[in-house]
């Protein structure tokens, strides 16, 4: 039980775990939508939609401990992960692009998606979630 709080007290655990639990979170919302009479397009938009958004305040709040919510804060936030979500989109399509003579769909997507984490964890770190404010006080 200590080692979980140890990695929990790391900003890398969090972040993945909180990945993985969204990612269960969304399946979870595309088999209840499909189950609601949903069709697999609809099933899967919805489960992107509340998955981001999901994903976005547990990354803010938990992994990064960015509990700013004044709007001249969050909407910038908002804006750029939405801009992020959109170049990841891209980046994954272009892979799958360049790829998909040589390896499966899944693969690319897999290829894509532990790529896009790593570049997305820089920019929630340093750039989206980062605290200027705290920086000048400590």
């Amino acid at each position: 039980m200590n080692r979980i709080k140890e990695m929990l007290k790391r900003l890398g655990y969090r972040y993945l775990l909180i990945g993985g639990s969204v990612y269960v979170f969304e399946l979870a919302v595309i088999v209840g939508a499909q189950k609601l009479g949903a069709s697999a397009v609809w099933a899967v938009a919805i489960s992107f939609c509340l998955g981001t958004t999901v994903s976005f305040f547990l990354q803010k709040l938990v992994t990064f401990g960015d509990r700013r919510m004044h709007h001249r804060i969050l909407i910038p936030q908002l804006i750029a992960t939405a801009l992020l979500i959109v170049w990841n989109l891209g980046f994954s399509v272009l892979v799958t692009k360049l790829l998909q003579r040589h390896i499966p769909a899944v693969a690319t997507r897999t290829l894509a998606l532990g790529i896009t984490t790593v570049w997305n964890f820089y920019l929630y770190k340093t750039r989206i979630f980062k605290n200027t404010s705290e920086e000048l006080i400590g």
